[in-house]
């Protein structure tokens, strides 16, 4: 009796422990649990506020510090904001097609958010104007001389 309960226990820490990694997902899925979508819901939110007020800043702080700064925390929020919710839409839809196909797309979607992390940082830091002169050079055709 006591043999059968100890087995009995243990094989219930097994699956639970089993249940607890495979939910997980591992270090690339940045939609499990709820500090994920907490965290999501508030880069939302720090976009939807943040972003217009770096936009509407007046020029002659784009390319100080604080333009500079902003620019890189901006994107940092955008990347982890497109990382996390890429990670949603991969999660729903690649097992439809193949489940062993879900972490090569959590590898692709990490990669492509660095990428676009260190692309968008080296805008804000790099060119004239950060990303908000970036931006407004799509509009503005470039000066002929």
């Amino acid at each position: 009796m006591l043999r059968s309960a100890t087995s009995r226990l243990s094989c219930q820490a097994s699956m639970a422990s089993q249940r607890l990694f495979s939910s997980s997902g591992g270090h690339l899925a940045a939609d499990s649990g709820a500090l994920a979508t907490h965290a999501h819901h508030t880069m939302n939110l720090a976009l939807a506020v943040l972003a217009p007020v770096y936009f509407l800043t007046p020029e002659s702080y784009s390319d100080g510090f604080f333009g500079k700064t902003f620019g890189v925390l901006l994107s940092a929020n955008i990347t982890a904001h497109s990382w996390i919710g890429l990670n949603y839409v991969a999660t729903d839809y690649v097992p439809k097609v193949s489940k062993a196909l879900l972490p090569p797309a959590r590898i692709v979607i990490a990669g492509m958010s660095f990428v676009t992390f260190i692309g968008m940082s080296r805008i804000a830091i790099g060119s004239p104007g950060g990303i908000k002169g970036c931006i407004a050079g799509l509009w503005n055709p470039p000066k002929k001389e």
